[in-house]
């Protein structure tokens, strides 16, 4: 009797049409637990895929992922929007080679925000690769990774849409670098150059360019009396 009850059971899931099993495996948020249903059988694997290519947001964020993995995840997802592979985890392993895979993708055109914080494997190689291809984004966060101006330049080049910048830690990048994307990047509402090595007359500057630029950390130039008539965040 038992054995026939299994029986019955695998019959009923092997009868699911793909959609539904797509629909059951996007609501998983664990990416291990997707990668065990890809191997189950040929049929829930395609449900898998299916599931990652609805999904318009992926965050990586507190997983131990390599090239590898986020690749093979980010390539299927050609509906995403929102791509977040922060390294939270000291386990993250995403390297320029896995950045260069991931502009591969179809989703990359039509992305409105990339977080690569913390990433401190990726240099200006992976980024300029990726962010050249990024031509919708909105909304990037590239602190804490080991960037020049050479990768900046390529933002003000790439994104013309972009609201949001974060180089917090990123002290390779000159005052140069943040003028040319201030003055490029119109739409541009905040950046955040916490950690940096900017001086007063280069604030002054960016003020300048755009008067309703928000500057983070907030309170940053409050003690300079240079900066009275200017509204600072």
């Amino acid at each position: 009797m038992k054995g026939e009850e299994e029986e019955e059971e695998e019959t009923e899931i092997d009868e699911l049409p793909i959609d539904l099993l797509a629909h059951i495996f996007s609501l998983l948020t664990s990416f291990k637990d997707l990668a065990q249903a890809c191997r189950v059988c040929r049929k829930w694997k395609e449900g898998v895929e299916e599931s990652l290519g609805g999904r318009e947001s992926l965050s990586f964020s507190g997983w131990k992922m390599d090239d590898e993995s986020t690749t093979r995840l980010v390539l299927l997802a050609y509906s995403l929007k929102d791509l977040d592979i922060s390294r939270s985890r000291w386990g993250c392993q995403i390297t320029d080679y896995g950045l260069h895979q991931l502009s591969m993708g179809k989703c990359i055109s039509n992305l409105s925000s990339v977080s690569l914080w913390g990433l401190t494997a990726v240099t200006d190689q992976g980024v300029i690769q990726l962010i050249s291809r990024a031509t919708s984004l909105q909304h990037l966060n590239i602190g804490g990774t080991f960037i020049t101006d050479a990768s900046v330049f390529v933002v003000a080049n790439s994104c013309p849409h972009l609201k949001t910048l974060v180089l917090w830690g990123c002290r390779q990048v000159t005052e140069n670098g943040l003028i040319v994307v201030v003055n490029k990047c119109r739409k541009l509402e905040s950046i955040n150059v916490w950690g940096m090595r900017v001086s007063v007359d280069c604030f002054i500057a960016l003020f300048t360019i755009n008067p309703s630029l928000q500057i983070h950390p907030r309170g940053l130039l409050l003690n300079d009396e240079r900066f009275r008539m200017w509204h600072v965040y």
